[in-house]
């Protein structure tokens, strides 16, 4: 075992005092803080320990955590939690307080510190033993004491007036093993020493920062639009300079070719989203917390040379289905069609920009589950058991879990689902619901007998631990990710059923089980293999080898338990060399203003209505990505969203990309002026590069909202500079003045090509506008974005530009008002009474009709064509689309009326294929 460590650097400080403390066998290598000494990072990360397996651990309380259990030392779950509540709520607030003490020189930072250090001296104050748990030290005393020494070392952080904490930490490092590594890493030095160390990193947020911006109401106070005001070293911007006088021959765009494969030595990463119900319309907290987090990440993978695989589809068999399908009077298949089109719609609405977008009710979806199911078996990872499930008489058939509902056991919610509770996250057996329902005809079921097989996760627990703990150290995993998965094994895993008395879904292939199918949560997952090979027959490559490929997962956090532990089980009992997730991205919930989403109440904005707003995709994306709900849920607000429009896309990004290209165009014909570069623009070609590292460093992190915020930083640099040197005004003077006016305005355009690279991954159509405006080489966003980040001067002198235009439009309140009224789900309540006014007015003035007259007319029967459906459903939304662009073009009112003509039409159409009358039958009245 081999230790790497670094002088200055604080984290380092945990692992040595651990080491020395327990006293385990391991070298100890002194690095710089620049060295890469885990081959596959895109970036230097300390301390490192090096593992005999070869495997590494990066992250210092993992390292902390397993030197103790090597030792034989016992880990209690109360240092556990402490290890938590440090790497989550303390050492963001001692990163942010550091860096502006040591880096920025501020004699106010001990304020970041304020509610983390009142929390933990509330505790110390309670404890009743020597030490922070126990009588002895335990890992959590060692963590948290190296933790705050820095900030015990910083006079101005006024440590001494927490009482308690200060005599604890004085027990703690009294011990000599953490004397001898606070020597090791300080040298005595004091806070100077950490210096390099925080310079080298990204500028942190405050944990207050991170609760603002993922806070519902935000409102863009003044903190939010901020400039950081960092000092650049002269290191820093002379590195600067030198990135910007590169000459790049880059004119070409790699190509996206297919199939894509892995490739030897390159870095091989395969990203899915959660496969999406077809039977549902996403709605904006759906398209946020899959496809659309995982979109971004894909296309910065492609900008930064990854050979990289993105796929998603529809995950169609189950008992949603069936339910749907009787809903809507059609079969299972025909709602997958037409529900497959409807999403394919709305992710080419929003720009998704999958590789294969694909769906499970397919044969290889059966052949993979099937062979799967089937190694599972020979190897004894299933077991046969008779399960209690609930009967309705009246519909003659057992109720799957959809099709059942009752008041949760565990918080008593009274709509919980027959296998999962929305309000507590909860799994559930449907026989344990109190008061349950038959969804079809809201009879109560009676509790029968049947015959299934189970998934005998206990046993394979041992091997999931293992796993578990080589991902969750050398992958990103979010912290609620590891939480969710954390608290399964905590409760211990027992065995779970995966077969379903159900028609629809992927037969199971033992004789013993005819009749029965997989449940939905054991072949949905396959889906990610069985689409993966409907893309290529050689889908092997991907998902067979884990030494090659990196696997990405994003989600919601309430599909965490079923990748984390019930998938990875699965493919862990297969014993067939299956890709595992590397990576486990997961969300928490996007909320709609101050209620849930709801299309039954017409509550939220749903997929296939946000085109019909009049906002751009682009603008929907930006806003979603803005608020993401990264550590805690979040909320849609019109408000907000319309804040943040005007506020930072048109008054900050757009008005400064739109100064800079028309500076160009009026003061220079439309040719870049030359550039002669003075301590002010050297400093802020320093600072942009400064946050297109923070930039990189976040997205290879996953950190997708901070990145977002970087790029808005950058845009508030170029407004301040472009403010500050009024080229404006000099452009009118000598030639000292014109010639600053024209580096002022060369350094401001190169900017906007940075940006519209910076944007691609968050608003494709604006950074691609950008670059055509300015007629940008194409391929300067794939370079601009390797290594660290290169912000070149990919505009020259000479250069000649386009056309240049806004990017957006303000959103008015008046629009704004109308959308919340629209989708607030009070329309039709509002309408419901005016409109049986009406009716009953227009009734009472109008003559009786005949007896013949008022007898329905008989309808012909109309046979349904499943295939012509799928072509019409796409044929509708692509009509729709067309009529939406014309209305958004304002065209003439003639064109629009054509347009919506043939969309009427093919929707009759449409109703035909699928079986129903084009036109409703008359009634009497509607029925109660």
């Amino acid at each position: 075992m081999k230790l790497y460590v670094s002088e200055g650097n604080p984290h380092c400080l945990k692992v040595l005092a651990v080491l020395e403390t327990t006293g385990v066998k391991c070298d100890v290598q002194h690095v710089n803080h620049e060295e890469k000494v885990v081959p596959f990072l895109s970036r230097a990360t300390l301390p490192v320990l090096h593992l005999p397996s070869g495997q590494f651990l990066f992250s210092p309380n993992a390292i902390c955590q397993y030197l103790f259990e090597v030792s034989g030392k016992q880990i209690s779950k109360q240092s556990h939690q402490w290890l938590e509540w440090e790497a989550t709520e303390l050492q963001p607030a001692l990163m942010h307080a550091l860096h502006l003490a040591t880096v920025q020189g501020k004699t106010d930072s001990a304020k970041a510190l304020v509610a983390p250090l009142s929390y933990l001296e509330q505790n110390m104050s309670k404890k009743t033993t020597a030490f922070l748990i126990a009588e002895t030290v335990e890992v959590a005393d060692i963590v948290l004491w190296a933790a705050l020494y820095p900030a015990f070392l910083e006079r101005s952080f006024n440590m001494g007036e927490q009482k308690s904490t200060q005599s604890w930490f004085e027990s703690v490092g009294s011990l000599p093993a953490c004397q001898a590594s606070a020597q090791s890493v300080f040298k005595g030095k004091g806070l100077e020493v950490l210096k390099a160390y925080l310079q080298k990193q990204p500028a942190p947020h405050g944990p207050q920062a991170q609760h603002r911006d993922s806070h519902s109401g935000s409102t863009g106070s003044p903190q939010e639009s901020e400039v950081s005001d960092r000092v650049m070293t002269e290191e820093e911007i002379e590195t600067a300079e030198q990135k910007w006088n590169q000459k790049i021959d880059c004119q070409s765009k790699p190509e996206r070719k297919h199939p894509i494969l892995p490739e030897q030595g390159k870095r091989n990463v395969l990203i899915t989203s959660a496969l999406p119900y077809v039977n549902n319309v996403p709605h904006l907290g759906n398209i946020i917390g899959c496809v659309l987090s995982a979109d971004v990440f894909a296309r910065y993978g492609r900008q930064r040379g990854w050979n990289l695989l993105y796929i998603c589809g529809t995950d169609e068999y189950g008992t949603a289905t069936e339910n749907k399908a009787r809903e809507e009077g059609l079969t299972p298949q025909q709602i997958c069609d037409k529900y497959h089109a409807i999403h394919t719609s709305i992710y080419k609405w929003f720009q998704i920009d999958f590789d294969f977008f694909g769906r499970t009710t397919t044969p290889r979806q059966t052949e993979i589950a099937q062979d799967i199911f089937w190694r599972l078996n020979e190897r004894g990872f299933l077991q046969e058991d008779t399960v209690e499930q609930l009967r309705c008489e009246k519909c003659q058939r057992f109720l799957a879990d959809r099709f059942v509902e009752g008041v949760c056991p565990f918080c008593n919610y009274p709509e919980a689902r027959g296998d999962q509770c929305d309000k507590c996250g909860k799994l559930i057996n449907a026989v344990e619901l109190k008061e349950p329902q038959c969804k079809v005809c809201k009879q109560t079921p009676v509790i029968r007998c049947s015959k299934h097989l189970f998934l005998d996760l206990p046993k394979l627990e041992t091997s999931l631990e293992k796993w578990l703990e080589q991902s969750f150290s050398a992958g990103d995993w979010t912290t609620n990710a590891r939480n969710i998965t954390r608290s399964w094994l905590r409760d211990g895993l027992k065995p779970r059923c995966i077969t379903r008395d159900l028609l629809w879904g992927t037969p199971v292939p033992h004789p013993d089980f005819a009749g029965k199918v997989f449940y939905v949560w054991f072949d949905a997952p396959i889906g990610y293999l069985s689409i993966t090979a409907n893309y290529t027959d050689q889908w092997e490559k991907w998902w067979k080898n884990p030494e090659q490929v990196e696997l990405y997962n994003f989600m919601a956090k309430d599909n965490v338990p079923f990748h984390s532990v019930v998938f990875p089980c699965s493919l862990l009992g297969a014993q067939d060399n299956y890709t595992l997730v590397n990576n486990l991205i997961a969300t928490e919930y996007l909320n709609y203003e101050d209620t849930k989403f709801s299309k039954s109440r017409g509550v939220g904005v749903f997929g296939d209505m946000a085109k019909d707003t009049g906002i751009p995709s682009d603008v929907w994306r930006f806003y979603l990505l803005y608020l993401r709900p990264e550590g805690q849920d979040a909320a849609f607000s019109w408000a907000d969203m319309a804040l943040k429009n005007n506020s930072e896309l048109l008054n900050n990004l757009g008005n400064f990309i739109n100064r800079a290209g028309m500076f160009v165009s009026k003061f220079f014909e439309g040719m870049v002026p030359q550039v002669s570069l003075q301590e002010e623009d050297r400093r802020l070609l320093a600072q942009v590069g400064w946050e297109l590292k923070q930039y990189i460093q976040f997205l290879d992190k996953v950190r997708i909202r901070d990145a977002l915020k970087c790029i808005l930083n950058i845009s508030r640099h170029g407004n301040q500079y472009i403010q500050v040197n009024e080229p404006w005004k000099k452009i009118k003077g000598g030639d000292t003045d014109r010639q600053r006016a024209g580096t002022v305005t060369a350094v401001s355009v190169n900017m906007a090509v940075l940006l519209s690279a910076m944007l691609e991954p968050y608003m494709p159509t604006v950074s691609e506008t950008i670059r055509a405006q300015l007629q940008a080489p194409p391929a300067y966003s794939h370079h601009m974005l390797q290594g660290e980040g290169n912000f070149v001067c990919s505009l020259p002198a000479g250069h000649r530009i386009g056309t240049v235009s806004p990017l957006f439009q303000k959103l008015e309140s008046e629009h704004i008002e109308s959308l919340k009224k629209r989708f607030g789900g009070q329309q039709d309540e509002e309408e419901t009474p005016k409109k049986q006014s009406q009716t009953t007015t227009q009734n009472d003035a109008a003559p009786k009709p005949s007896a013949a007259a008022a007898a329905p007319v008989p309808q012909a029967p109309v046979t349904a064509d499943p295939e012509l459906a799928r072509q019409l459903t796409a044929a509708v939304a692509e009509q729709g689309d067309k009529v939406r662009e014309l209305k958004g073009q304002k065209a003439e009112k003639a064109v629009i009326t054509a347009e919506v003509a043939k969309l009427l039409e093919l929707k009759k159409q449409l109703a035909l294929a699928e079986g129903k009358n084009p036109e409703p039958a008359p009634q009497k009245g509607k029925k109660k």
